[in-house]
């Protein structure tokens, strides 16, 4: 797995989806919190995210683990406390980490 990661998020059906299809996904959804903390910090069509369980100089954001279904498939609860924002982050999160990490740090830019 890679240390960093970076998605290329874009509205489409007015949704915010992505497409890595290095990880066998296509137009995966950003829902429950994850969709509505993006357009809080773009109001572009576009963005690209750069992730990583660590902290790297450029990251602006994290996100603390609130609750972990991922052992029944369920995804993982993560809460934002610079924007007191909660979010769900799906399965897909388990295609870039081997387990939910307790910290999740990001870059966005539009």
């Amino acid at each position: 797995m890679n240390a960093i990661n970076i998605i290329n998020p874009y509205r489409w059906n007015n949704m915010w989806v992505f497409d890595d299809l290095s990880k066998e996904l296509d137009k995966e959804p950003l829902v429950e919190g994850a969709d509505t903390l993006l357009s809080m910090l773009t109001n572009q069509e576009n963005a690209i995210i750069t992730f990583s369980e660590n902290k790297f100089p450029s990251a602006e954001i994290v996100v603390e683990m609130t609750e972990d279904f991922s052992h029944v498939n369920g995804g993982t609860y993560y809460h934002c406390a610079q924007y007191d924002h909660k979010l769900w982050l799906c399965p897909a999160l388990l295609k870039y980490f081997t387990k939910p990490p307790q910290q999740i740090h990001f870059s966005i830019k539009s």
